[in-house]
């Protein structure tokens, strides 16, 4: 049973009066009951938010969404506005009467429909039943007309025609089929948790009415066609055209990253290209008067870089207009976040741009372990909407950008729902869902510490101590080392980091060179030396904390993900220091992993040139060159559908070689789980992996045994006795 809104109110005030010596660890099945909120949308008017509640469903195998709305000046709690559960991304009328979702309907299906709801409330109504479904839905600016996008093609609307017969007919007839067989031509056919890709099935721009009378669907319309895939659908202020985002080259991967900016008519028509960059263009906005485009780009660097910093730009509305960068002066990154694993983990959404009354352009920016809004005009510097220790996750803004709502979270709370207003500053917190649970916690807010590299580079890193930390004593430590490896940890919620702090660790977790948010020049440094010295700087940061005498030098463990997988096999390979390590969707052989991953590496951004171009450059910075000298016992954390780093260019590899080398490893796999385990996986999934994670360090750091590996003892593994 819910309990009413003023109801969950009564116990946040009650259990936050719980003395602190009555709260207690935080534990890693709480994520059972944490609540994730996302995509939240401000309506036109200002007066209210609807947003994505997210939450484990009741067998734990995956997640309910359901859109709820909250007044934004607080004067009502949060109410839940459709039934669920699997309603997302909630889109305002321009009149805010209506509100547009998609909605999945049955515990299988991944397939969204369309949806119109009234704005006070009552049984909402199917806009499509198309064979695909729907994604991504806008409103016209006469709010008559949705647009969206749908990967449905011809053959699909005439099966389903064929489908809808049969049940009329007397006797039916077996189903034309469709083979599974995959024919594959193009170098990327498969892509993290999207499965296989399909050619044929490219995802196009529709409208469909925005009214239905509940008889019968309004019929949609299908307004682009051809080979490529569109997405990022804007309507102009006018009504009369659809843009779009767009990459129009059949195999891209054989040139520079590149997407543009394409216009169609409303009606239909040849879509014509309206503004491009030398690079990717992403999320976009026409200004108040409509005669201005507003564009978060990154654009290609000269030479071909690792690391391409986005920038933020504003180009005019006009035939051959040149895009006029806002951000040259600004090295940090533009629409970026942190890297950490609360996010929501359906129905988050994205965040955007958006433009002020005085013609300024908001966006969120990463910039050294926070992000923020920031405002952006050609002749000023940035001028910050919101500041703190703290990660905006997800925004939006009233037309006038006079009023913000945000998901805010910092590293002691998961993620609520704020409003922002611009002229005073003022920011009013409009949900509260994790309070009860969260005040029975005793959670610590990280240490920010600074410490210089072995050539004197600054490096910023956090230490998460436990909450009862003693200075007195020397803890066990986690070095946990971020992937990407072009991401950045900081001010924001971390379960896995809090909860290996409860269990008595001392978690370290750094932005070594290679991470974003520092630069273009900082974030680039690694190409073609990764790893290199960013585990220089990653040691760098164990021995300063060895050297405060916060941690014991003989009870260090080290972990990562994707790129904290490849620099923990790495790590292992050139020290013996660690006495336990965990490499989670990790690489051990850059040559099997250029072959295998879902994207291709065709150009000369992390590599030179292709594995037999250069074998000596893919050999040297493979850790399986140099799994000789791992001596420490490693866990191996694998989804079985993981294709960005696929188990057989891992795992799998350092797993053989170190069981023929009698070296303790285990490799614990994780089905039907993609690259986003730790993420978005299946909740008891998530659960599994942590409890693994930690057992494996309790063995070798703490002589615990929580979990029977079943694998040999050896030196290390009487580490929790030294």
């Amino acid at each position: 049973m819910r309990l009413r809104p003023v109801l969950c109110a009564a116990l946040v005030l009650s259990a936050a009066a719980l003395p602190a010596a009555d709260k207690r660890p935080i534990a890693e099945t709480d994520l059972f009951r944490f609540v994730w909120v996302g995509d939240p949308q401000i309506s036109p008017d200002g007066r209210r938010v609807a947003f994505v509640r997210v939450s484990v469903n009741d067998d734990k195998s995956g997640y309910d969404t359901a859109i709820w709305v909250a007044a934004a000046d607080g004067s009502d709690a949060p109410r839940p506005f459709t039934a669920g559960p699997k309603d997302a991304s909630p889109r305002w009328s321009p009149d805010a009467k209506w509100l547009a979702f998609t909605r999945a309907v049955g515990k299988e299906s991944r397939t969204a429909q369309l949806y119109v709801i009234s704005s006070e409330g009552g049984e909402a109504r199917a806009l499509t039943d198309l064979p695909k479904g729907v994604a991504s839905p806008e409103w016209s600016p006469d709010g008559r007309t949705l647009a969206f996008t749908s990967t449905t093609n011809d053959r699909d609307l005439a099966q389903k025609a064929k489908k809808d017969a049969k049940k009329d007919a007397a006797r039916s007839e077996p189903d034309e089929r469709e083979s599974d067989v995959r024919v594959i031509t193009r170098a990327v056919y498969r892509f993290n948790e999207r499965g296989y890709l399909d050619p044929e099935r490219p995802a196009h721009v529709w409208t469909v009415p925005a009214r239905a009378d509940g008889s019968s669907l309004p019929t949609a319309t299908q307004v682009t066609k051809g080979e490529f895939d569109e997405g990022g659908v804007t309507w102009s202020p006018e009504g009369a055209e659809i843009l779009f985002t767009s990459n129009r080259e059949k195999e891209p991967y054989y040139q520079r990253p590149d997407s543009d900016i394409y216009s169609v008519p409303a009606a239909g028509g040849e879509p014509r290209r309206v503004v491009s960059i030398d690079g990717q263009i992403g999320d976009f906005a026409f200004s108040p008067d409509g005669q201005r485009i507003a564009l978060r780009g990154t654009p290609n660097g000269e030479p071909v870089r690792s690391y391409d910093q986005p920038d933020l730009f504003v180009v005019d509305r006009a035939p051959g207009a040149a895009p006029r960068n806002l951000t040259t002066g600004y090295d940090y990154d533009v629409g970026s976040g942190l890297a950490g694993d609360q996010r929501a983990p359906r129905g988050g959404g994205s965040s955007g741009v958006a433009w002020t009354k005085d013609g300024r352009v908001v966006t969120v920016t990463a910039e050294k372990g926070r992000a923020n809004l920031l405002r952006f005009a050609a002749s000023s510097p940035p001028a910050p909407l919101t500041t703190g220790d703290h990660e905006v996750m997800a925004w939006s803004a009233t037309p006038d950008a006079s009023r913000f709502a945000l998901v805010i979270s910092t590293p002691t709370a998961i993620g609520d729902v704020f409003v922002l207003d611009a002229a005073t500053g003022r920011r009013r917190q409009l949900t509260h869902f994790n309070d009860a649970l969260f005040s029975e916690l005793g959670l610590a807010p990280p240490e920010e510490i600074q410490y210089p590299s072995f050539d004197g580079m600054k490096i910023q890193a956090w230490v998460q101590k436990p909450a009862d930390f003693d200075p007195a004593k020397k803890y066990p430590l986690i070095l946990n080392i971020h992937g990407g490896p072009h991401a950045a940890y900081g001010y924001t919620f971390v379960h896995e980091f809090q909860w290996m702090a409860a269990k008595g660790y001392v978690v370290l977790y750094p932005n070594p060179r290679g991470s974003s948010a520092y630069g273009q020049q900082f974030g680039n440094v690694i190409q073609y030396a990764y790893p290199g010295d960013d585990y220089k700087d990653l040691m760098a940061g164990v021995d300063e904390l060895v050297r405060r005498g916060i941690v014991d030098p003989q009870r260090l463990g080290v972990t990562g993900g994707s790129g904290g997988g490849i620099l923990t096999n790495w790590t292992i390979s050139q020290t013996d220091r660690f006495a336990a390590a965990v490499a989670q969707r990790s690489i051990s052989d850059w040559s099997s992993f250029w072959y295998t991953a879902d994207f291709a590496s065709f150009q000369r951004t992390w590599f030179r040139g292709a594995p037999w171009q250069d074998p000596a450059d893919f050999a040297a910075r493979s850790p399986i060159t140099r799994v000789a000298n791992v001596k420490t016992p490693l866990m191996l954390i694998e989804g079985e559908t993981d294709y960005r780093t696929p188990p057989t260019a891992g795992g799998e590899q350092m797993f053989r070689a170190l069981k023929f080398m009698k070296v303790p490893t285990v490799m614990v796999r994780f089905p039907e789980e993609s690259h986003e385990l730790s993420r978005s996986g299946r909740p008891w999934h998530r659960i599994e992996r942590l409890q693994h994670i930690v057992a494996w360090f309790d063995r070798y750091l703490m002589g615990k045994a929580s979990i029977d590996y079943d694998v040999p003892e050896t030196g290390e593994a009487a580490a929790g006795a030294r």
